[in-house]
């Protein structure tokens, strides 16, 4: 079945390099890697933007370029059929760009990370990867879903004494058991949540009360969560500053169609916070925007003509101090499909259906 995406995808590629008149194109980057190879990994540096091979793709052939160490791995655990599979000495690297030379005759190259006298990938064929194949859609369901009850079953287990460090590594656990990298853990406890919206985990007591945040990646796919716990009766403050961020996701959701810009969203989230009592919010922080390959494709900002596709993955993150909405969703003609949802996690009825509420555990 994957061969039928990696074909959509090598003939995709290919029409881009007839349009811009492009002899190659070179996908060096983690996030291309797993796209082009329908979920393949190059990564072995979880921190590293580009991994221990590339994706060569011509007009005829496409191929694998890695180095003997990594060949027989790769082969057996990551990569597709259709893809050809090129090695070279470690300590060579030039007879990399010995067979590159010789493959692209003299004709431009194109690609994610250019060097040397590349190009940049034509922009239309970097917002094309934002719409999703359904075999992706596939994977990113079973992603979402499994990055969801990770996160569940960590909160319910935790306890007010414990750490902030203690609750990321538990995290990450969950993940990992999952097969998830934990590319992103934050956490913020008790004295910390209120002040900062970005909380790295410390070695404080978790307190009354915990986010914990998380973006996991699998198959080179991003799932993006933020999620509350309550060790104490949440104060009427504390729930108004929830139910204000989950309506000003509402409106981020309800602009999200095909078609519609990232601009339009931001304008639509600016409003929704000012409808809420918190005008200016959204200066605070960011707002969120497409994701897929990333955690983020792009930002959602004032004027942005970036514009969202069909089966376009979403994650927007409207905030307020100690309070914040989040979550992995599709857009869709009929409405957003979310993707990071957990059946037995709680839930605020609103008009636009279940969001998840604070986790209480009194």
């Amino acid at each position: 079945m994957k061969g039928w995406e990696v074909s959509d995808k090598l003939a995709v590629v290919r029409r881009h390099l007839s349009d811009a008149g492009l002899a190659a194109v070179r996908l060096r980057g983690s996030d291309w890697f797993s796209w082009i190879t329908g979920g393949g990994s190059n990564v072995v540096l979880l921190s590293s933007e580009t991994g221990v091979a590339e994706v060569l793709v011509t007009t005829d052939d496409s191929w694998v370029l890695t180095d003997e160490i990594e060949a027989a791995r790769l082969e057996a655990e990551e990569l597709p059929g259709e893809l050809l599979l090129w090695a070279g000495p470690w300590a060579e690297p030039a007879r990399r760009e010995e067979f590159v030379a010789a493959v692209r005759g003299g004709g431009p190259v194109a690609s994610d990370r250019p060097a040397g006298d590349e190009r940049p990938l034509p922009p239309a064929l970097v917002q094309q990867r934002w719409s999703l194949h359904p075999q992706e859609l596939e994977r990113y369901r079973s992603l979402g879903g499994d990055a969801a009850a990770a996160v569940g079953e960590v909160l319910r287990r935790s306890r007010p004494d414990w750490s902030g460090q203690a609750l990321a590594g538990a995290a990450a656990e969950a993940l990992w058991q999952r097969g998830i990298h934990p590319t992103l853990t934050l956490v913020g406890d008790e004295r910390r949540l209120p002040h900062y919206r970005h909380p790295t985990p410390a070695p404080l007591r978790l307190g009354r009360r915990a986010m914990l945040v998380v973006c996991g990646r699998r198959h080179g796919l991003y799932a993006n969560l933020s999620r509350f716990v309550y060790f104490t009766e949440p104060t009427p403050g504390e729930r108004e500053r929830h139910a204000a961020t989950v309506a000003v996701e509402a409106a981020a959701f309800a602009s999200s169609t095909p078609g519609a810009t990232l601009g339009r969203v931001y304008e639509a989230m600016v409003q929704a916070y000012s409808d809420a009592g918190f005008p200016g919010a959204e200066s605070d922080h960011h707002q969120g925007g497409p994701c897929g390959y990333l955690a983020r494709d792009a930002l959602a900002l004032p004027g942005s003509e970036l514009v969202i596709q069909e089966r376009n993955a979403l994650a927007w993150n409207p905030s307020l101090p100690g309070a914040k909405s989040e979550d992995t969703v599709v857009a869709t003609a009929a409405g957003v499909e979310v993707l990071t949802a957990e059946p037995g996690w709680p839930v605020l009825r609103t008009p636009r259906g279940p969001r998840p509420d604070l986790l209480v555990m009194a």
